[in-house]
């Protein structure tokens, strides 16, 4: 996948997220949770573009980790979302699989920009 090709994917899935936040409930919880999601479910294609044009490997390096942390918050979400029973699993399930596939290529990619092997998803 070219970075291109990977931004438009983090965009594509920003305005997923965009979608699920507009149908979560008006209640307590729902304005909570779209407030969280919204920003952190949006925030990983602005940073993964500014990593693109990154002064250094490390400043790459430093500007995808943001983006990777970003959507790794979004998963929790996400999955709050299913607990929480605000909206039903099978209309959440496609973008956390979605989540998942662009936390293990960010991990991958902030890997290799250190020079180091890809760490699990499930480590601490």
């Amino acid at each position: 996948m070219t970075p291109v090709e990977l931004s438009d994917r983090l965009w594509h899935f920003a305005a997923r997220i965009a979608k699920v936040v507009d149908a979560l409930p008006e209640t307590r919880s729902g304005r909570h949770v779209a407030g969280q999601l919204i920003r952190c479910g949006t925030s990983a294609p602005p940073n993964y573009d500014e990593g693109r044009v990154a002064e250094s490997r490390a400043d790459f390096a430093h500007k995808i980790n943001i983006a990777l942390k970003e959507l790794v918050e979004t998963e929790g979400w996400l999955k709050f979302i299913v607990i929480a029973e605000l909206l039903p699993e099978k209309r959440v399930s496609p973008v956390q699989d979605e989540c998942s596939q662009l936390c293990r290529i960010l991990n991958s990619s902030v890997a290799t920009a250190k020079g180091r092997k890809a760490r699990s998803p499930d480590a601490k």
